[in-house]
């Protein structure tokens, strides 16, 4: 097996240049925290733990991104600026401060902060109109209110106050969304078939879904509604949020405890014997959907709630994980979001050091199967990350996985 921060050095030299690390890219994924330099600047900040160097190239690589980025139009922190702003919130609290980029970072803040206000005018819109469950471009982690929020949660935590009324918006209208049921049993994070912009793994019923993991589903609103609160940043009714989307998953937990992807509309209104539970096709032991995400948003609400049994359960269903055979792990490649190296990051930051060493095994030895590119969410500095603190945890109050709702 390679050696893992022999595969973390092979990754700097591989993206320190920013016009080598965005060759082969499309301007598309070049603009994207998934693929591109966003992604790879955040990754340099992470690493440079003081060398000059590596700060340098990290500025380099937040000056391309904003090349790149400029005329995107907005797409939560997944691409466009809000991906360059989410990048420079999480990557400067790595830096010393006389290198923080303090006016940059107000300005990441506040465009972060108007878009979280923009995206809950849009959901209150909505509401009054009328039409039936939302989008996940309101609400989700990739590109909705969970993910803006996380990273300005951050911002909050750095000291920079462009970011308080965006995290306000964004924690009154999750709480909202979430403390909301309509008459035929649909929670307010549910989606239409016809809303859905992308595809959910398997199969889509008709009657919309309900989706659970960590990036479309509600264990993002559900992880960021906890750690606010464990920040001292809270909405009226946002604990009732909290301890009502954590009940929602338990509900529809399957044995493990696992759970499927999404729950259909259909099974909302008129719910299942519980030995039918989970018959929904597709991922589930991934970070994006599955086990992992799931885990950790149970993990922060019983730390929120100091609810010793969901802390129990999310332990749980890790072990679960980590008793069966990683190849029979629903995971692709190392990446971070569908691969081992989100199983890998998830299992540290819950202190699993058995699942823990499992994954960046199996990270290390699949490490160079990562799509082409070397993109943080999907590609080879995401999971460079995941080893690198696998081998060397930090403990900060911003960590460089808040993206992904880990801490």
């Amino acid at each position: 097996m390679p050696d893992p921060l022999v595969l973390v050095e092979e990754t700097v030299a591989a993206v320190i240049d920013p016009e080598q690390a965005a060759a082969g890219l499309t301007p598309g994924a070049a603009a994207t925290l998934a693929d591109g330099l966003p992604g790879t600047a955040l990754f340099l900040a992470v690493l440079a733990d003081g060398d000059t160097a590596l700060i340098d190239a990290a500025d380099q690589h937040w000056d391309a991104a904003a090349r790149a980025v400029a005329g995107s139009h907005p797409d939560g922190i997944y691409s466009g600026p809000g991906a360059l702003a989410a990048s420079l919130i999480y990557g400067s609290a790595y830096l010393p401060d006389h290198r923080r980029q303090h006016e940059a970072l107000g300005r990441a803040a506040a465009w972060l902060s108007a878009r979280a206000q923009g995206l809950a005018e849009h959901h209150a819109n909505r509401v009054h109109a009328g039409p039936a469950g939302t989008v996940w471009g309101v609400y989700d982690t990739i590109k909705g209110l969970a993910g803006i929020g996380r990273a300005l949660l951050a911002a909050v935590q750095l000291g920079i106050p462009q970011a308080g009324p965006g995290l306000t918006a964004a924690l009154t209208t999750l709480t909202a969304l979430i403390t909301t049921t309509d008459d035929l049993g649909r929670p307010g994070w549910w989606v239409r078939a016809e809303d859905h912009a992308l595809a959910v793994p398997g199969a889509l019923p008709p009657s919309g879904t309900a989706n659970t993991g960590a990036a479309h589903g509600i264990a993002g609103p559900l992880s960021l509604l906890a750690l606010a609160h464990q920040a001292g940043n809270s909405v009226p009714d946002q604990e009732k949020a909290v301890a009502t989307a954590a009940h929602w998953l338990l509900t529809w937990a399957t044995p493990g405890p696992s759970w499927p992807p999404y729950v259909s509309g259909d099974e909302l209104s008129h719910p299942p014997d519980p030995e039918q539970l989970g018959s929904a096709p597709g991922r589930r032991d991934a970070w994006c959907y599955g086990t992992p995400g799931i885990a950790a948003a149970l993990h922060h609400t019983g730390r929120a709630l100091a609810d010793p049994v969901l802390l129990a359960l999310a332990r749980q269903a890790l072990d679960t994980l980590a008793r069966r055979c990683p190849g029979t792990w629903d995971t692709t490649g190392p990446g971070l979001c569908h691969g081992s190296a989100g199983v890998l990051e998830v299992a540290v930051r819950l202190n699993h050091s058995g699942l823990a060493d499992v994954a960046a095994q199996l990270t290390a030895a699949t490490f160079h199967d990562a799509k082409p590119g070397t993109g943080f969410l999907t590609g080879r500095t995401g999971a460079a990350l995941a080893l690198a603190t696998h081998r060397h945890p930090t403990s900060r109050q911003v960590q460089w996985d808040g993206p992904l709702m880990l801490a």
